[in-house]
C-alpha cells in the first residue's frame, strides 16, 4: 500500500512535465524509490532518537542509584563511628552528643544534658591521655599554624562576618571547621587501612538574611580517612567534603577563599586581612582555668576584608563586608566548673577590633579567667582582663524550636577606655539547632568611644544555655 501510495501521489504531481519529456515510467522508478529512501532514513532518525531517550534515561537512574549509594554510605560510615566512639568508653559521654549516642535525658542531669547538647563536654579531657596540652606561650609560625596540630585533641577555624549587597541589603554568615581526635597521632597504627578514622570533622554553614528575616544553618559531619576531610597550611586548605576555606598565608599576610553551598543556600567569598593576627591570651596561651593545661592557643585574624557572591534560595547576591578569623586548639581547655561562655567579636566604625568572651561558672557568675583584646586600627592590642569589662543583659529571646532562652541583647562597658556600647542581634531567631546546639549570630553595634559616638557590628556566640 505504501508504495502504491507513493506512486500515484507521485505520479499527480509529475505527470505533466513527464509527458512533455516522454519520461514517465522511468522518472517516476526513481522517485518512487528516493521516497522509498527517505521513509527508511526517517525510520532510521526516530530509531537513533529513541535509543539517545534510553540512554539518557539510563544514565539518570545510573545518578540516582549512585547517590543513594552514596547516602547509604554517609549513614553507614556515621553507624561505624557510633560504634567506634561507644568502645571507647570515656569519649563515649564527649561524642555522644556528636555522634547521636547521648545516654536517656532522664539518667542525666540537666547540666550533664547542657553539656552535651551544646558540646561543652567536647573541651574537656583527662590528664593521661595521652595528647598535649597547652601549658605555656609559644610563637605562632605562619604558614604552619594555620594548619592542624595533631598532637591536640580539639581544634577549629572559625570564619564569621557581615556583608552588604550593592543595594543595601545585610546578610550575615558562619563558616566554621571543628576537628576532634578520637586517639593521639602516635596510637595510629602504621598498617591501619585507609578507611580507618583518627580523626572527626564537623561544619556548620550559616547564612543571616535580616530583610528575609531568616535564618539557615546546615551542618556537616565525617571523618578525615579517604580525603573526606583535613586540613594542610602550604597550600592553605581546611575542607570537610566540598565545604572548604583555600588560600595562602605567610607571615601577617593571609588570603582566603571560603566556598560553600548546601540546597538553598550558598557561599564563594574571597578574604585578604588588613590587619596583622593577633596573639590571645599570654603570647597566644589561653588560660581558661587554674589548673595547668587548662588553656588554648589562640590567635585570631580581626580584620579580612570580604567580597564575593552569596546566594539564598533561587537569588544571587554581590557582597562585600567585613570578616573575623578565630583559631585555637587545646585538649583540655575548660574546667569542670565552667557551664558555657557569651563571645563578643565587634568591628568598630573608628577601625578597631573588640573580643571578648565571659566564661560562666554553673551559678551563673563570671570566671575571673575571662578575658579579650581591643585590637586598634594600626593592628595594636590591649589586653582585657575579666574585671575590665563589664557586661549586663538588655534583653533575651526564647527560640520556639528548644525552649532555650538565650540573651541576645547586651550592654558592654570598658572604663579604662571609656568605652560604651550596646549590642544587638541584626535577627533574634540565630540559634543553630544542630547536632551541637548555640546560638550565634549578626549583630548590630552603637555606643561612644573616647572620640565620641561609635557604631558597628560583629558577631556574637551563646553557648552552655
Amino acid at each position: 500500500m505504501g508504495i502504491t501510495r507513493a506512486m500515484v501521489v507521485v505520479r499527480r504531481l509529475s505527470a505533466p512535465v513527464l509527458r512533455i519529456r516522454g519520461l514517465h515510467m522511468p522518472v517516476l522508478r526513481l522517485l518512487v524509490r528516493r521516497v522509498l529512501v527517505w521513509r527508511v532514513l526517517m525510520r532510521r532518525a526516530l530509531v537513533r532518537r529513541l535509543l539517545v531517550r534510553r540512554l539518557l534515561v539510563r544514565r539518570v537512574l545510573v545518578r540516582r542509584a549512585l547517590v543513594r549509594r552514596l547516602l547509604v554510605r554517609r549513614v553507614l560510615v556515621r553507624r561505624v563511628l557510633v560504634r567506634r566512639v561507644l568502645r571507647l568508653g570515656g569519649l563515649a559521654g564527649l561524642l555522644g552528643l556528636v555522634v547521636g549516642c547521648a545516654e536517656p535525658a532522664e539518667e542525666r542531669s540537666a547540666a550533664q544534658g547542657a553539656a552535651e547538647s551544646t558540646g561543652l563536654r567536647l573541651l574537656g579531657g583527662e590528664a593521661g591521655d595521652g595528647f598535649a596540652r597547652a601549658t605555656e606561650p609559644r610563637p605562632f609560625v605562619f604558614p604552619r599554624d594555620h594548619g592542624v596540630h595533631a598532637d591536640f585533641r580539639t581544634e577549629w577555624w572559625y570564619f564569621t562576618g557581615n556583608l552588604a549587597a550593592s543595594d543595601g541589603r545585610h546578610f550575615g554568615f558562619e563558616l566554621t571547621f571543628f576537628r576532634y581526635a578520637l586517639a593521639p597521632p602516635e596510637a595510629a597504627a602504621e598498617d591501619a587501612s585507609a578507611w580507618r578514622a583518627n580523626q572527626i570533622w564537623m561544619a556548620h554553614f550559616a547564612i543571616t538574611d535580616t530583610e528575609g528575616r531568616r535564618f539557615h544553618a546546615r551542618e556537616r559531619i565525617t571523618r578525615e580517612a579517604l580525603g573526606l576531610a583535613g586540613a594542610t597550611p602550604e597550600p592553605l586548605r581546611i575542607w570537610v567534603e566540598d565545604w572548604s576555606a583555600t588560600g595562602r598565608g605567610r607571615g601577617d599576610e593571609l588570603t582566603v577563599q571560603l566556598a560553600a553551598r548546601d540546597d538553598d543556600i550558598g557561599l564563594s567569598l574571597g578574604m585578604t586581612a588588613t590587619v596583622p593576627h593577633v596573639a590571645q591570651g599570654d603570647r597566644g596561651l589561653d588560660a581558661k582555668g587554674p589548673a595547668s593545661g587548662n588553656a588554648s592557643h589562640y590567635y585570631s585574624v580581626p580584620r579580612l576584608a570580604a567580597e564575593g557572591t552569596l546566594t539564598v534560595r533561587d537569588e544571587r547576591f554581590a557582597v562585600t563586608g567585613s570578616a573575623w578569623l578565630d583559631r585555637e586548639w587545646s585538649t583540655s581547655s575548660l574546667d569542670p566548673g565552667i557551664e558555657g561562655w557569651d563571645w563578643f567579636a565587634l568591628h568598630l566604625s573608628d577601625g578597631s577590633s573588640l573580643m571578648f568572651y565571659r566564661l560562666r561558672t554553673a551559678g551563673g557568675e563570671s570566671s575571673p579567667f575571662s578575658k579579650g583584646s581591643w585590637v586598634r586600627a594600626d593592628g595594636s592590642r590591649i589586653a582585657l582582663s575579666a574585671d575590665d569589662v563589664m557586661l549586663s543583659v538588655l534583653d533575651d529571646w526564647t527560640s520556639d524550636a528548644t525552649g532555650v532562652r538565650y540573651p541576645v541583647a547586651w550592654r558592654m562597658s570598658v572604663p579604662k577606655m571609656d568605652l560604651t556600647l550596646e549590642v544587638r542581634p541584626y535577627l533574634e531567631s540565630q540559634e543553630l539547632n544542630l547536632t551541637v546546639r548555640y546560638w550565634e549570630g549578626a549583630v548590630r553595634v552603637a555606643g561612644r568611644g573616647p572620640e565620641g559616638p561609635l557604631s558597628g557590628q560583629g558577631y556574637l556566640e551563646l553557648a552552655g544555655y
